[in-house]
């Protein structure tokens, strides 16, 4: 009886269907990325400080530059070993009076010259913006006034949904549900409903990526899978650059989220554009609509289906289980095995990435360019995996990706702030290993679960992904108020313990047909 597998080898493994069908989902995969990373440019802390009242007349009647305004009239504090001006407190002084001199003004409020016993207060009249364009952040601080310093800098990330209704419908419905979502973000009037939205869209928009990515590696044959599963998450990565360059040129966050969320409504058209998984109507028992879809994809490769290999009812058809269960995952020890490495593999994945990108965003520089140099990492990555997951296997380079990142994690921590070079050179190599690593768990995910248990599969492990988006913000922002660098230092433990856990993982081979047996 032929699989699906023996059938592409005969009507073409990446023939012109599968390539117009890959095309059109690597642009959704490039639209992905402002959803998963776009916090940093939508939700950017700017440069702030006290609006203080009368100050601004002081600073026109002495001439003084922006620099020497904070320095006259702020208070300072200890971060990270330097002192810098106060963003959420000021002096409770009145700053109106004529008799204030322009050289040291503050000390007209003291008698001995000790600025510590001056009572300070939180920014009760708003904040300056030395910044071009808006963030979610700078409306928080309009709307929620003195509040904001106590706020946490959490990104709403929360488990995405799983589907059994098919590749092509979930797509579509989690496409629509993102659109619509995306622009409400744009147009909500207060910090609240931004939240609330910005929670639908991180319900639906990973399970629509993981979707399309299940539905491209289905559709294509064994030795194309991998390098399509590879290029698919490039265009995430082009992705990144075009953002970047995108959030540059509309710094004003509301028409940031406008230009990145309506190209969303375009792929609607998938419903007339692609067909339903072939693979997943056989694993259902919908052989005709299947055999439909095959011979589409044959004329359009320009080869003939021979009539041997029409029949399409699966070997151990009495025997399949059409509706998954979570129980499903743990029921056999193979794949309770598969299961639990992959699920910390996620966690690791999305900790460490996310990770990273954080822990630049407080480094300091230019956001812009920090951000694009970065994303180039990434492309290195998947030429890498390209060039070896074949030759070496997966287990090999799923370990040692997690491994560099690891190890890159805890050298770029020790190393000192003025080896500059280095120290940026350590944290490139940390990401280009965790990029090799994601890579590498979308792939490696897809292939070993059965089809009936496939989207299943892919979903409820990657549901670490999220948790591990939820946690992250508070790894990076909490633990660097102790130690800059302790942030990597959790990173580097998390890397090393998985890149163990994928060496222990003995049974993986080089090449692996997606499988319709939950007993593999």
């Amino acid at each position: 009886m032929p699989t699906l597998d023996d059938i592409l080898e005969h009507i073409g493994e990446f023939g012109l269907y599968q390539k117009r069908a890959f095309f059109v989902l690597a642009l959704f995969s490039a639209a992905f990325t402002p959803i998963y990373v776009g916090i940093v440019f939508l939700g950017f802390i700017p440069e702030h400080h006290c609006q203080i009242p009368g100050v601004a007349e002081l600073r026109a009647r002495c001439g003084w530059s922006l620099e020497e305004e904070l320095n006259y009239t702020l208070p300072k504090k200890v971060n990270h070993g330097e002192t810098v001006t106060s963003q959420c407190q000021r002096y409770d002084v009145d700053w109106n009076v004529t008799e204030l001199d322009c050289t040291d003004p503050i000390d007209f409020f003291t008698t001995s010259g000790n600025q510590s016993i001056i009572p300070l207060i939180p920014c009760q009249d708003g904040w300056f913006y030395d910044v071009r364009g808006s963030s979610i952040v700078s409306e928080v601080l309009r709307e929620l006034k003195y509040l904001y310093c106590s706020l946490t800098k959490a990104e709403d990330h929360l488990p995405s949904s799983f589907v059994l209704f098919g590749r092509k419908l979930c797509l579509l419905i989690t496409i629509l549900i993102n659109s619509i979502s995306g622009v409400l973000v744009a147009v909500a009037p207060s910090y609240i409903w931004v939240v609330i939205f910005r929670l639908i869209q991180g319900l639906v928009s990973k399970a629509g990526w993981l979707t399309a990515y299940i539905l491209i590696t289905e559709f294509v044959g064994l030795d194309y899978r991998r390098t399509v599963g590879i290029v698919y998450q490039m265009a995430f990565t082009v992705g990144l650059l075009v953002f970047a360059a995108i959030a540059y040129a509309v710094p004003h966050w509301r028409w940031l989220q406008l230009a990145v969320t309506l190209p969303n409504f375009f792929f609607l058209l998938y419903y007339w554009c692609l067909p339903e998984s072939p693979r997943w109507l056989i694993a259902q028992q919908k052989s005709d609509k299947a055999l439909k879809i095959i011979k589409s994809i044959a004329k359009a490769n320009q080869k003939k289906l021979p009539s041997s290999m029409e029949n399409l009812q699966s070997e151990d058809e009495e025997g399949e289980k059409l509706h998954p269960s979570f129980l499903d995952l743990v029921r056999t020890p193979q794949i309770r095995k598969h299961t639990l490495i992959l699920m910390y593999t996620w966690f690791t994945s999305s900790v460490i990435y996310q990770g990273l990108i954080m822990h630049m965003g407080i480094s300091g520089g230019n956001i812009y360019l920090d951000f694009f140099y970065s994303a180039l990492v990434e492309f290195p990555a998947a030429i890498i995996l390209i060039l070896t997951i074949d030759r070496v296997g997966r287990r090999y380079p799923w370990a040692a990706s997690n491994l560099m990142a690891g190890a890159a994690c805890l050298v770029t921590a020790l190393i000192p702030e003025n080896l500059y070079w280095l120290k940026m050179t350590a944290a490139c190599l940390g990401r280009l290993g965790i990029t090799m690593c994601y890579e590498m768990v979308c792939l490696v995910n897809a292939e070993l679960f059965p089809t009936f248990l496939r989207n299943l599969g892919v979903l409820v492990c990657s549901s670490m992904c999220d948790i591990g988006g939820i946690i992250t913000p508070f790894i990076v922002y909490r633990l660097a108020d102790i130690w800059n660098e302790l942030p990597l230092v959790v990173f580097a433990v998390v890397g090393l313990i998985d890149g163990g856990l994928s060496l222990s993982y003995l049974g993986y081979r080089s090449s692996y047909t997606l499988s319709d047996d939950v007993g593999d």
